[in-house]
């Protein structure tokens, strides 16, 4: 048995998922994602200390901080998932460890959607049950002050750089198309409407609206619910093989019929189909190709279709070709009714 390649210390450092090598635009997009989920990590260790320091007895500020508490789980997910892709496939995992991103995106949406359905129960009991929670005093550097003012600036300093960091890491998870980066950026530019109902739910009780709380609450529960359940959605298509789609799921990604069109532009192919199912960051690829009179090609030209198809986009690495005497329609639905368009 022949024993594996040695890594130089250089390709050792060399950012890569699995044996997918990342070309240069992805490799410092990857180095970014990571230094801001770093700055993320700690910016949430600050700002959840300070909505805990003044969290009171309000509905809407406890919802607020169990939020900032769930939003740990995106970045560390991320940073997770993508020191466990750089390994290489096993004998053990032949396909790789590219669904390690899958399985982060599916913990975080199911952590989403238990605590938002809590928060979303807790307030609404809150509101049933006409409650009227109160907020005292405190005293700071000598002075009396009444705590919601605290609140109020808690929220108010928490809510903008979050939405900065979402932005910056939704273009990121463009160029790596990496969804789980794409939920918590999602979550980040969110925020601030957190933020801003908590604030609004604190000045209902200053001024007499004891319902503005739970209802704020009420709100902050189902942003985090309606996160959860989209994102859950997402990972569980993702996880059953799902048409490839974009990195925000909002279209089936056009690689599909890119890849279709290249290997039926080929002088020796007659039709061409492919099926891809994303694995995280990088695709698997089987294309179907019935060649031309019915006669295999040269394995050279297998191989340049195979190299070109790769050449098309960075995410395309394990590429399979199966030269069919026609397109099976049992691997392939849809076949049949193109064919008929046609």
């Amino acid at each position: 048995m022949s024993k594996p390649a040695q890594e130089t210390p250089d390709t050792r450092k060399a950012p890569r998922f699995g044996h997918t090598e990342l070309p240069d635009e992805q490799e410092k997009a990857l180095r970014r994602a990571k230094k801001f989920e770093w700055i993320t990590l700690a910016f949430l260790v600050f700002s959840t200390a300070l909505v805990f320091a003044v969290l009171g007895n309000s509905q809407a500020m406890k919802a607020a901080w169990i939020e900032d508490l769930l939003s740990f789980l995106p970045p560390i997910a991320f940073l997770v998932a993508t020191r466990v892709i750089q390994r290489r496939p096993s004998e053990a995992h032949p396909y790789g460890f590219h669904r390690s991103v899958g399985i982060a995106h599916l913990v975080a949406a199911v952590a989403l959607v238990v605590m938002g359905a809590y928060l979303l129960v807790d307030s609404g009991i809150g509101l049933l049950s006409a409650e009227h929670p109160t907020i005292g005093a405190v005293q700071l550097f000598g002075q009396t002050f009444w705590l919601g003012w605290l609140m109020m600036a808690a929220m108010l300093i928490t809510a903008g750089p979050p939405v900065y960091l979402g932005r910056v890491k939704m273009k990121l998870a463009e160029k790596l198309h990496d969804k789980v980066l794409y939920a918590d950026a999602d979550m980040n530019k969110a925020d601030w409407m957190t933020a801003l109902a908590a604030a609004v739910g604190v000045a209902g009780i200053g001024v007499g609206l004891w319902w503005a709380d739970p209802v704020a609450a009420l709100i902050i529960s189902l942003s985090i619910l309606r996160d959860g359940v989209r994102n859950l959605s997402g990972a569980v298509r993702g996880l059953m093989d799902a048409r490839a789609r974009t990195y925000d799921d909002a279209e089936a990604d056009p690689l599909t019929d890119i890849i279709d069109r290249y290997l039926q532009e080929l002088d020796w192919v007659a039709e061409a189909r492919s099926r891809i199912r994303d694995e995280g960051h990088v695709f698997h690829v089987e294309s179907f190709i019935v060649p031309k009179g019915g006669r295999l090609p040269p394995l050279e030209c297998l191989e340049e279709a195979r190299e070109g198809c790769i050449d098309l986009d960075w995410k395309v690495q394990d590429m399979v070709l199966i030269p069919v005497a026609e397109l099976p329609e049992e691997f392939l639905p849809g076949v049949a009714a193109a064919g008929g368009a046609r």
